[in-house]
């Protein structure tokens, strides 16, 4: 029989501390809440209160630190700031147990959770949670923690799908909701809808104002610092992305659309922007409108005009983005001659003018003669005044007349319901009889596209509505401002007679202005 000889252990398996020596740990406490409400912040001091005491309680431990993280969720570790100090210590060997209240207050997230254990196991680190009084260097410990850590991801998950399902309910039931404390013209009212903020609503208004006059997003955020009128976020200077948010936000119409973006995964909190994976909601007079619709559409139209146009947009002056060199194309742009001289002239020079080898030869412009060859321009306009009146009175008749678009507007939507009632039924049939399934999906796909195409022109007529809405728009103002001229007095010049009445203005190389009006009229004036 042999003979076995034990040699027994002389370290510990997960500190290799030796056995027989006593040694006090260090011990830290790790403290969360995961919200900043006065109720959870209470709570998170008497955890760190408690894990002060219990610490310094215990003989054998040492106390390092407690260790906290406020208004964060534990879904992943990545954003919490305490918690990661923490573990760099505990790695560094600052650290040889860390307590804490439960696996849920650790982390949600089972991968997270048990990377982090690992890691801090191969360093000697031991952790211990009081609720599920978990010790992690006991043989049970990983187990335990492996299932704890799946129960309270899973309890994450539902809670989760628990505020998704009622977020998307209240979007089905039209209920509109808004960030208020950073939207602009809106405050929460007594009935839990939004009511608007007169003050606020005014700032809005002039926004939309400004930039249908022709002015730039830069020039109005710049005008609204100026004025020291605060941010929706309270902040002291305008960003143009703020102006053209503002521009372009539906809710500012009496609109809404719910669900424009959506949470991708509940662990990484992720969003995504919607384009189709999950429903949209229109909601229409959801609320008070600041803005008239149709002005709200006018000035989406102006803004994919401008971005249409793919270049440089400056609207510090009226004349910005108005006159065109008709040698190259580029817009005509300020420039200041003698600029540190008493003779300081700005003359206005096509932007291209020195770019490349070709160099423009349009000739460069003084504001006056501009101004002057407008108004030689208008007064050729109105010398028939009421031949021009009716021309423009058929042209507005014209853009308002939209009974062929109706009608096939019409048509599409009974050739959508047709479609969709044929799909179900394809898919009944598919369900209860035998298909071929590629015959099935052939006439399947032949309906989607008949049902897209659909859609795509149905979408081509509104985009066209909403263009001849803005014609007839900038038609009537065309028309006021030629109504209000007095036949006794000459034509004075203004900025809003300007922007009211010129389309663009080409200069050509022989000193050739040709106007062109709102109207589509153009005279030709020269320097």
């Amino acid at each position: 029989m042999a003979n076995i000889t034990v040699i027994p252990a002389t370290k510990a398996l997960h500190t290799q501390m030796p056995i027989n020596t006593r040694s006090r740990r260090r011990v830290a406490g790790y403290a969360r809440v995961s919200t900043d409400s006065e109720e959870q912040l209470t709570s998170y001091e008497a955890q760190v209160d408690y894990y002060t005491r219990f610490i310094r309680s215990n003989p054998d431990w040492e106390f390092v630190d407690v260790y906290t993280d406020e208004g964060i969720s534990a879904l992943n570790t990545k954003h919490r700031d305490g918690f990661n100090r923490m573990i760099e210590d505990a790695l560094a060997g600052k650290i040889n147990l860390i307590v804490t209240k439960s696996v849920s207050r650790f982390a949600r997230n089972t991968v997270d959770s048990l990377s982090t254990i690992r890691l801090l196991k191969e360093h000697g680190v031991e952790v211990f949670f009081e609720k599920e009084a978990i010790w992690t260097f006991d043989g049970r410990g990983e187990l335990l923690l492996t299932i704890m850590s799946s129960l309270a991801q899973e309890e994450s998950r539902s809670i989760s799908e628990n505020v998704t399902w009622g977020q998307r309910k209240r979007f089905a039931d039209g209920k509109v909701t808004m960030p208020y404390s950073s939207f602009l013209g809106y405050r929460k009212g007594p009935d839990g809808l939004p009511e608007i903020v007169p003050e606020e609503a005014a700032i809005v208004r002039q926004i939309y104002t400004l930039f249908i006059q022709g002015k730039t997003l830069n020039w109005i955020a710049k005008h609204l610092t100026e004025q020291s009128i605060p941010t929706p976020r309270g902040k002291v200077k305008w960003q143009s992305s703020t102006v053209e948010s503002i521009l372009t936000n539906e809710k500012y119409k009496g609109c809404a659309i719910l669900q424009k973006k959506f949470t991708v995964d509940f662990l990484s909190k992720k969003m995504k922007v919607n384009e189709g994976e999950v429903p949209q909601y229109i909601v229409e007079q959801s609320h008070p409108a600041i803005i008239d619709p149709d002005q709200w559409e006018k000035v989406q139209t102006e803004m994919s005009v401008r971005k249409s146009r793919g270049r440089h947009h400056n609207c510090l002056s009226p004349f910005s983005a108005k006159i065109v060199c008709g040698d190259c194309g580029e817009y005509y742009g300020p420039k200041v001659w003698h600029s540190t001289e008493k003779y300081r002239r700005v003359i206005w020079q096509c932007n291209g003018k020195f770019k490349g080898e070709h160099r423009c030869g349009t000739p460069h412009l003084y504001e006056e003669d501009i101004k002057r060859l407008f108004l030689q321009a208008v007064a050729n306009l109105t010398e028939a005044r009421e031949v021009l009146m009716e021309t423009c009175q058929m042209l507005l008749d014209e853009y308002l007349n939209t009974e062929k678009i109706d009608a096939e507007c019409a048509a599409l939507e009974t050739e959508l319901e047709i479609v969709s009632e044929l799909t179900r039924k394809l898919i009944a049939e598919n369900a209860t009889t035998v298909i071929q399934q590629d015959e099935y999906n052939r006439r399947y796909d032949a309906l989607a596209q008949r049902y897209r195409d659909a859609e795509d022109r149905a979408q081509q007529l509104q985009n066209q509505k909403v263009t001849r809405r803005f014609q007839a728009d900038v038609i009537k103002s065309f028309m006021n401002e030629i109504r209000a001229f007095d036949n006794s007095l000459p034509v004075q010049y203004s900025d809003r007679l300007w922007l009211n009445l010129i389309d663009r203005v080409t200069v050509y190389e022989d000193g050739w202005l040709v106007f062109r009006f709102k109207n589509g009229t153009e005279i030709t004036e020269t320097l």
